[in-house]
């Protein structure tokens, strides 16, 4: 029987298990259903053995929880950085691998057929032809070897692009490398070329740091390339909300990666030729990105997206086709005009497509012309105190608003 072992043999299966268990769920062993509970016992020894002190253990009666929990404005490094450090690989891939640079290391181009034949003689090691090009053809899209074409013959040597190359080269590189290892997309790439340089982040801290993003940047590539591409895709995607927690089939035409300004979570939208309609699915509910054919009306498809996207007021395009109905929603608001200036402020720069108009000594309005009214009732919801009269709309979420709002009052009134 096979032993444990800390070292990830998938990444997609890690990546379930510290969203669903770690960051959105809040389960207990009891709540894993997928596979055995010694399964479930040996991908949390194994997430234990990789954040460390950033884990949080609650006791509750249903069992105990286990989350993460950093203060992401007090920590230089994201934690989920090191679940990309912790692949397992075999006894000869490993083996290979140190072999090859050694060879190459001392050599300054060798063919295929000669670096077969100096494993042999330097290491005593027989490795089939076919083994050594697939590994050599995988430093070459990793940018670890180079290849050059001699007459009819190709001959591989070391690349010298390393890190120190660079960052003695290029004054301040090392500082830009720190900030975008944690400021930005793929922020684990700039932390690996800081790890092999043997420097640590000492300069910046995020303040609002979204580190779960990171369990999502291995999709970005395959969005990227298929929307350059104009390529459909195809993808599957869970809800945090079903019992069996089972993934839907989705094919679709992607066009921007979205980012939410209240909540942090990036989206993808995609257009469904199924339902003749666009739709926003979060990154961090699809479980991979397959690339399918070329869309041949990509140019049309982008150019409604455009039309129709000042008509977003977050990231939803509600429940509407593709030439479906907007809602136009109007909110009163009275201010204090002398002691609440920056309320004021706040709606000029909060208005995003809409129209703020003084009516009043006061009294403001926003006027809001959008596909998804509710998402403006969420943002509307922070103003409580100085909300007139909620016009227009969908009805549901007027009367949602105004329950909430009875609810809040009955919770705190004296």
């Amino acid at each position: 029987m096979g032993g444990y072992s800390e070292l990830i043999k998938s990444f997609d299966k890690t990546r379930d298990y510290v969203r669903d268990f770690f960051i959105y769920g809040f389960k207990v062993r009891n709540d894993f259903s997928r596979k055995s509970l010694r399964t479930y016992d040996d991908e949390k020894r194994r997430v234990e053995s990789l954040l460390g002190n950033s884990l949080r253990y609650d006791e509750s009666i249903r069992g105990r929880q286990v989350s993460i929990s950093v203060n992401s404005g007090h920590i230089n490094e994201n934690p989920l950085y090191s679940i990309f450090y912790s692949k397992s690989f075999t006894h000869n891939d490993i083996k290979l691998h140190f072999m090859l640079c050694d060879i190459l290391s001392r050599e300054d181009a060798l063919s295929l057929r000669a670096l077969t034949e100096k494993l042999s003689e330097c290491f005593d090691e027989i490795f089939e032809t076919q083994t050594v090009r697939n590994k050599l053809n995988e430093y070459l899209e990793e940018g670890i070897v180079v290849r050059e074409r001699r007459g009819k013959t190709d001959y591989y040597s070391l690349s010298k692009d390393t890190v120190d190359s660079f960052f003695g080269q290029y004054e301040g590189l090392d500082d830009a490398v720190k900030f975008f290892s944690e400021g930005s997309e793929l922020g684990v790439i700039g932390n690996s070329i800081l790890k092999t340089a043997g420097l640590k982040n000492d300069l910046f801290f995020m303040k609002h740091n979204y580190i779960v993003h990171t369990l999502e940047d291995i999709l970005i590539p395959d969005i990227i390339s298929a929307i350059e591409e104009k390529r459909f895709v195809s993808f599957r995607t869970f809800s945090s909300k079903s019992p069996d927690n089972r993934p839907t089939e989705n094919t679709a035409v992607p066009l921007r990666i979205f980012s939410g300004v209240q909540t942090g979570r990036r989206y993808l939208v995609v257009y469904l030729p199924k339902y003749r309609r666009f739709n926003t699915f979060r990154l961090d509910f699809i479980k991979d990105i397959r690339h399918c054919g070329i869309c041949e009306n990509y140019d049309e498809i982008n150019k409604a997206f455009i039309r129709n996207i000042p008509r977003c007021f977050g990231v939803s395009f509600g429940n509407r086709r593709d030439h479906g109905d907007t809602g136009k929603v109007k909110i009163t608001f009275s201010i204090d005009e002398k002691r609440e200036g920056f309320i004021i402020e706040r709606l000029y720069r909060e208005k995003r497509t809409g129209i703020v108009e003084k009516v009043g000594d006061g009294k403001y309005t926003l006027s809001v012309d959008t596909f998804d009214p509710s998402e403006l009732m969420h943002w509307a919801k922070t103003f409580i105190g100085r909300i007139v009269s909620v016009e227009g709309g969908n009805e549901n979420d007027r009367k949602k608003f105004y329950r909430d709002v009875s609810r809040l009052y009955e919770m705190y009134k004296e």
